[in-house]
């Protein structure tokens, strides 16, 4: 599966190697090593072997992908893959000069690394590292052959590089974000009493698979529970469900939640879910560019305590892209681990922002809005943004 340019570049190279260098520079990098299945795929311009896209594993090791990049000299990058990719290049070549499709193994890959550092005359580089997408096996071999180098995190350059979506990333992630939408109200729709979690989650991968998506999961809830494992429970008259679902599109994660309820909406549950929305529309109004995460979290929240079951709720923004959280990051461990480290810079046009807020109501149960917002010069764009209010089951 090749997958052709979805960042910017010129006719030799499809990213945007002048941004990439500047990036390097301040990071004191020389020479990148992406190892990560996602920054590889960025950096040849949107491809992904397909036949390592569920599972790295094979034999004794893995697969381990490198792209081998020099500051200044995207001519004299290098694509290093497995065996079998030698197909893909025959068909699709890769923009790299150099592609050494010849490793089954992740030590493999680091031998072949190592010897086209060394090609290159690059004796004593600054070699850039994705410590967590690197084995320990392939990060031995390259201190091993490498012992004149030193080796700095590339993690957050790597971050900063993708964090700008393009206008073709923005198409592709319109498109999983509205297929997921597509797919969601297909099984609302499609299902009403007595469906148990199974089936509906299966119900939610066959419609997102038939339309040209990746399924990567659905967390879902039924009713006056807050656990979102699939269960034996079932949907039952008057019950709200909340699917929340990630759909990949050509390597792009498209990430959303909606409600259903099994007959009409009563009164309770409409104010219920416009309170949810209340604190969505006041995010959304502070997302432009220009504009800080923090200021947007700041608006978001006043609005969550002044609301009735300001108890109950809970607000979450998150970057999104090839990754579900990625930069930029705007809240630090709410709930996931890691660092907001870009609340207080400046938001910038083709950034893309997950913006959830969410009920955990002790009667009605487990009440969401996740959408998909892309940052523009003069405002945002919400992305998917069907399906917001209660989509009723199947009678």
């Amino acid at each position: 599966m090749n997958i052709q340019s979805t960042a910017a570049g010129d006719a030799a190279t499809p990213i945007d190697h002048a941004r990439l260098d500047c990036l390097m520079e301040e990071a004191g990098i020389d020479v990148l090593l992406a190892t990560s299945k996602h920054n590889v795929q960025y950096l040849l311009g949107g491809y992904r072997y397909i036949f390592f896209h569920a599972m790295d594993a094979i034999g004794h090791s893995r697969y381990l992908p490198v792209l081998v990049y020099e500051k200044g000299r995207p001519d004299r990058a290098a694509y290093i893959g497995n065996k079998m990719e030698g197909m893909e290049q025959q068909v699709n070549p890769f923009w790299t000069p150099t592609v050494k499709t010849t490793c089954w193994g992740s030590v493999d890959a680091a031998h072949e690394a190592i010897a086209q550092i060394k090609a290159i005359g690059r004796h004593g580089a600054r070699v850039g590292i994705e410590p967590s997408f690197l084995p320990s096996d392939a990060w031995l071999a390259l201190t091993a052959g490498l012992e004149d180098a030193s080796f700095v995190d590339a993690t957050g350059m790597l971050e900063r590089l993708r964090a700008v979506k393009t206008a073709a990333e923005l198409d592709l992630l319109r498109t999983a974000s509205e297929l997921i939408t597509d797919s969601m109200l297909a099984v609302f729709s499609g299902h009403g009493e007595g469906a148990g979690k199974a089936e509906l989650v299966d119900a939610l991968r066959r419609e997102e698979t038939a339309r040209g998506l990746q399924f990567e999961y659905c967390l879902i809830t039924i009713g006056s529970s807050h656990n979102r494992a699939v269960s034996p429970q079932s949907w039952q008259s008057g019950e709200v469900l909340s699917l929340d679902s990630g759909g990949n599109y050509r390597g792009y994660i498209g990430d959303l939640c909606r409600m259903g309820v099994l007959g009409d909406p009563d009164a309770e549950l409409e104010d219920l879910l416009a309170e949810v929305d209340a604190v969505q529309q006041a995010a959304f109004s502070k997302i432009k560019a220009g504009a800080t995460g923090a200021e947007m979290i700041a608006h978001a929240e006043k609005t969550l305590k002044a609301l009735p079951n300001a108890a109950c709720n809970d607000f979450f923004a998150h970057g999104m892209g090839l990754i579900s959280h990625e930069a930029p990051f705007l809240m630090t461990n709410h709930p996931v681990a890691y660092d907001g480290v870009d609340a207080d810079r400046p938001l910038e046009a083709g950034m893309v922002i997950s913006v959830e807020t969410t009920m955990l109501h002790p009667r009605r149960g487990f009440v969401k809005l996740e959408d998909t917002v892309a940052v523009t010069d003069n405002g945002h764009e919400l992305i998917g943004d069907r399906g917001r209010g209660w989509n009723r089951g199947q009678a």
